[in-house]
């Protein structure tokens, strides 16, 4: 299974030539050139993580995908058509095993109502919590790792990492960083990783890791 990463959130997954993505967002200004999409997961309904133009672009090219978000992403989607998605959901897609964590987005401020988030586990390989500190229930192999948001403190990812204690992780979710931005996240979150045994990774643009 190699895993790809794109401009903050967005991930492409490419398993035995079929290919699932995860939240192309608007923070992507561009689509890369993809082959054989079969599945799109949006944790939630921000535009950072299901921007429109990029959802139907995906469709015209592939009219049998299949997106899968919780309600407000389904709500969002309208003819595009999106399927229901929340915590303890099960899929199968073509060779992609899907299950699903988790209900609500983290906290922004108080008076920013909450959204439906989900987290989710690929092939029992990756997990991806979207905006959340969603702990999967089964055992992974590599954490698709927040590393700066609005909803983030440095604490609170470093007590979650403590929790999870991932075997391998990679930062994702960081368009908002700056150069220095990047190193001192990084940093962060490699010392909590390396210090549970894991092994950390930052990957640009176009990196890929393959499990």
């Amino acid at each position: 299974m190699k895993i790809t990463k794109f401009e903050h959130a967005f991930l492409q997954i490419e398993l035995s030539a079929k290919q699932l993505l995860i939240d192309p967002g608007v923070y992507s200004p561009n689509l890369p050139a993809f082959e054989n999409v079969v599945g799109v997961v949006l944790t939630h309904v921000h535009d950072d993580h299901s921007y429109l133009p990029h959802l139907a672009a995906i469709k015209q090219q592939f009219p049998d995908v299949r997106f899968f978000g919780p309600l407000d992403v389904v709500a969002k989607l309208g003819e595009l058509g999106c399927e229901r998605v929340s915590h303890g959901s099960h899929l199968e897609v073509e060779g992609f095993s899907l299950d699903f964590f988790g209900d609500l987005h983290q906290e922004i401020h108080r008076s920013i109502p909450l959204v439906q988030n989900v987290g989710v586990l690929v092939n029992s390989k990756l997990y991806y919590p979207g905006d959340s500190y969603t702990q999967c229930d089964y055992p992974f192999e590599i954490l698709a790792c927040p590393s700066a948001a609005p909803w983030m403190k440095i604490s609170d990812l470093i007590d979650y990492l403590d929790a999870v204690r991932p075997k391998r992780a990679f930062a994702t979710h960081n368009a908002i960083l700056s150069e220095h931005g990047h190193t001192l996240q990084n940093n962060r979150i490699r010392e909590i990783v390396t210090k549970h045994g894991g092994d950390f990774s930052f990957l640009k643009k176009g990196e890929s890791i393959t499990l």
